[in-house]
């Protein structure tokens, strides 16, 4: 063999070598044994290397580099097959949430609880010894797929149980017993519980000078006079920052006895409602008086609802409702439930103005016969 033809080769193995560390993995172990072969190099090119890489390349192509070089096929990132199982567990995945969240929403626990005793009675269903093969095979079948689906409903309302039963503390008032007993010469007081926003106040934002806070037009004369027949609680739906120094500017004389926020409300339907039964008062002598009464207690039998205050001018709602309060304080109802129903749907200061009226005709009434018998018995 010529020099020149010697080095021309050599060149191309150097080349091919060279090429080698570029090469995909399935085909690098291949060609670093061809180049590294002692063989001549025109070995490179028969038929058989040839055929043999090409089948190589082409398995590489078509499997998406899931080959290994036992020629057996692998889960890797990226290849078909990974990708297929992972689409499968996402599936899965989605079905089981949809279905707890299903079931979350249709049915309480107990339901569920009814349904998993059912399950379990019907997964210890057992095929008769005459059945054939096919029958004993689809039982044994049924009862394995109904043990497992009683295991994850097990596992479903216990984590459910627990869920709620963080819920239902985090939900409910911050104590039982809200307010401290009564002094013993104060068992007869009426408590007067007043909400706070559209009720004693308002706020408003506007963006040139952010939140401003609004005094309702009477509700220091309202507060003044009711704290002389009143035990006066704020019981307010907002958080405890916003409560306090509105109520330090608010109530300079001390009026207010309880100030109460958002953590002792209930948390209900998305709604922070007031559990008057948590006051640790008598519900015979508890008034609630809110622009929203009905709505945001839990006792709305012994709500007094009044107008919302939205920054009227000529707003005289609280004065007005004084005389009726009087009145209450003075008189001290057995219950104040059945009082509170009678004005249901009525304007209550109009009402009670009308009944006082009433009430002092039919008086002036009896006077005046009480005169008449008298002067037909001189």
């Amino acid at each position: 063999m010529s020099t020149a033809k010697m080095l021309r080769r050599s060149t191309e193995a150097v080349a091919l070598r060279g090429e080698v560390g570029r090469l995909p993995p399935s085909l690098s172990g291949i060609a670093r044994r061809f180049s590294s072969s002692p063989s001549s190099s025109s070995s490179l090119a028969s038929p058989n290397n040839v055929a043999e890489a090409a089948t190589v390349a082409e398995a590489s192509s078509s499997s998406g580099g899931t080959v290994s070089s036992g020629g057996e096929e692998t889960a890797r990132p990226g290849s078909l097959l990974w990708r297929v199982i992972k689409s499968s567990v996402l599936l899965a995945s989605t079905a089981v949430a949809g279905g707890a969240a299903y079931v979350t929403y249709a049915f309480d626990v107990d339901t569920v609880e009814q349904k998993l005793s059912a399950l379990k009675s019907a997964k210890d269903f057992r095929a008769s010894d005459e059945a054939n093969i096919f029958e004993k095979l689809r039982t044994a079948v049924y009862t394995t797929s109904l043990g497992a689906g009683t295991s994850v409903a097990e596992f479903y309302i216990d984590t459910r149980k627990n869920l709620e039963d963080q819920i239902r503390g985090i939900a409910a008032p911050s104590s039982s017993k809200l307010l401290p007993d009564l002094l013993p010469h104060e068992k007869g007081t009426f408590t007067l519980v007043l909400d706070l926003n559209e009720t004693l106040l308002y706020s408003d934002w506007k963006r040139d000078r952010g939140w401003r806070t609004f005094k309702r037009p009477g509700v220091d004369a309202f507060l003044e006079k009711l704290a002389q027949h009143y035990e006066i609680v704020v019981y307010s739906d907002q958080l405890n920052f916003y409560v306090e120094p509105v109520l330090e500017r608010l109530d300079q004389k001390g009026c207010i006895r309880y100030r109460l926020s958002r953590d002792a409300t209930q948390y209900t339907n998305g709604k922070h409602l007031r559990d008057l039964e948590k006051l640790n008062r008598d519900p015979s002598r508890v008034i609630y008086l809110s622009g929203h009464a009905k709505e945001t207690t839990l006792q709305p039998d012994n709500a007094l609802p009044v107008k919302p205050w939205k920054l009227e001018a000529d707003d005289t709602v609280l004065l007005d409702m004084l005389p009726f309060l009087e009145f209450v304080a003075k008189q001290r109802p057995a219950d104040i439930r059945p009082v509170l129903a009678s004005y249901e749907g009525l304007d209550v200061p109009t009402e009670f103005r009308e009944r006082t009226k009433e009430l002092q005709r039919k008086l002036a009434g009896r006077k005046q016969t009480t005169r008449l018998w008298r002067g037909s018995s001189v």
